[in-house]
């Protein structure tokens, strides 16, 4: 078994939106909010194929011998002022499905891209995770990441 990430591509839009509905079914059950502030725009071919294009996000596959099994969706931000032009690589999105989960290929994908900012002078990093999602909270950790903010959300419309 060789598991391994790779850059994804425009002709990967199809398995990145099926990657990305897996990814979303799963964090909605966690926090309905997640499709409205922290998933992708709608439609999401349109937003992967911007993203794709874009100068300061990289999108991520990862496989098992050549097949896609998970996503990751990174972009280099912006920090204050006061951080003299230096910026973040924020780990935005990662999904690997449950049947390849525990076999490295979220580690694959965080660590290749995390090379590759360093590769553009990121020395900076965050993982959006959401409250709740221990597995993924543990993956960061694991890879040398701890808490620095969490986001409190109160909705006047839950039921």
């Amino acid at each position: 078994m060789r598991v391994a990430a790779r850059k994804a591509s425009l002709e990967d839009i199809d398995v990145l939106v099926g990657l990305y509905r897996s990814l979303e079914k799963e964090m909605v059950g966690l926090h309905r909010m997640w499709q409205l502030a922290d998933g992708l725009a709608e439609p999401i071919e349109s937003s992967f194929a911007g993203a794709l294009e874009h100068p300061d996000v990289i999108v991520m596959i990862g496989t098992i011998d050549d097949t896609p099994f998970g996503f990751l969706l990174a972009r280099v931000e912006p920090l204050l002022e006061q951080a003299e032009g230096e910026r973040v690589g924020a780990i935005r999105l990662i999904f690997v499905d449950h049947e390849a989960r525990e076999v490295a290929v979220g580690e694959e994908m965080r660590d290749a891209v995390m090379e590759m900012l360093r590769e553009r002078g990121i020395t900076k990093f965050d993982a959006h995770v959401l409250p709740g999602h221990r597995l993924a909270k543990n993956f960061f950790e694991a890879g040398g990441f701890s808490a620095r903010s969490i986001v409190m959300h109160h909705d006047d419309n839950r039921e």
